[in-house]
């Protein structure tokens, strides 16, 4: 049989009374019991052997002591690590949403990051067809403009088959000629003219020099074909042809003084040697 005599903060403490001293005072009780004794010397007995019992009892039972200043601190100690037991738990659920929350940020740029990515690689094969249709439509325009005056040679081709009247098929070129002169001015194609002007190697190649008086030195005489502009980028220079001033002719009076001397000269030498001369005419006039 077990007893509980007390607990603590530590727990119960249980204490073992002997089955010996229980069945002696069982037999006791019983003897009394029958005996019809004095119900007070009975008591007494029984008393005094539930007293030795217990006697017994607590002699057989440790020694109890009470919490000491260790304890305490064990218990302060495991307090505070619990409050940091909760406090890590506290951060660690923090992190866990920050995490969350950046991995969603994450996944929301890479989507955007994917569709930009998306959206250039179509804008380069947009930008990339119409490069190609302007190089193979970029002339439509300009084409259209120019098909009138295609038709407008061949009608002057077939009226001159069928008329003799020159005048009426050099006034359908001309018209012609500036029909074609404007439809080029529409796309930005202009022409200019150099004859008269000072020689300028931006705008004009020279081809040829000529002496002249007419023109001063360094202009243009003669333009072989016209210049053109394309929106004022030089397309196609002027080719013409430059002035050059002509030598001047040393004056008669200047000629005279010069020849003297070489006469002089040649009549000393023919004293001295008569044949030379003749040999000198005579091997001129073989080379004319």
């Amino acid at each position: 049989m077990r007893a509980v005599s007390g607990t603590n903060d530590k727990g119960s403490i249980q204490t073992d009374i002997g089955q010996d001293v229980i069945d002696e005072a069982v037999a006791s009780v019983e003897r009394r019991m029958d005996e019809g004794a004095d119900t007070a010397g009975s008591g007494t007995e029984v008393e005094v052997d539930v007293a030795a019992s217990e006697s017994e009892a607590a002699a057989s039972t440790p020694e109890v002591t009470p919490p000491t200043e260790d304890a305490a601190a064990l218990r302060q100690e495991v307090e505070s690590l619990r409050a940091q037991l909760d406090f890590s738990q506290a951060k660690a659920r923090e992190t866990l949403e920050r995490l969350k929350e950046a991995h969603e940020r994450a996944k929301d740029f890479q989507e955007r990051a994917l569709r930009a990515a998306a959206d250039l690689e179509n804008y380069r094969k947009r930008a990339q067809k119409e490069k190609e249709d302007v190089q193979k439509f970029g002339a439509e325009k300009l084409l259209k403009d120019l098909l009138p005056v295609m038709d407008n040679l061949d009608r002057a081709l077939d009226a001159a088959s069928k008329s003799t009247d020159f005048d009426s098929f050099q006034k359908g070129v001309a018209m012609t000629r500036k029909s074609f002169e404007d439809a080029l001015s529409r796309h930005g194609v202009k022409g200019f003219s150099a004859k008269g002007q000072p020689f300028d190697p931006r705008l004009h190649e020279a081809i040829q020099q000529v002496e002249t008086a007419e023109v001063a030195a360094g202009h243009v005489v003669y333009e072989v074909a016209r210049g053109f502009h394309l929106n004022e980028r030089l397309v196609r220079p002027a080719m013409v042809v430059v002035a050059r001033a002509p030598e001047v002719a040393p004056p008669p009076a200047a000629a005279a003084v010069a020849e003297a001397p070489a006469s002089t000269d040649s009549q000393s030498s023919s004293n001295e040697a008569p044949q030379a001369p003749a040999d000198s005419e005579s091997s001129s006039g073989g080379s004319q």
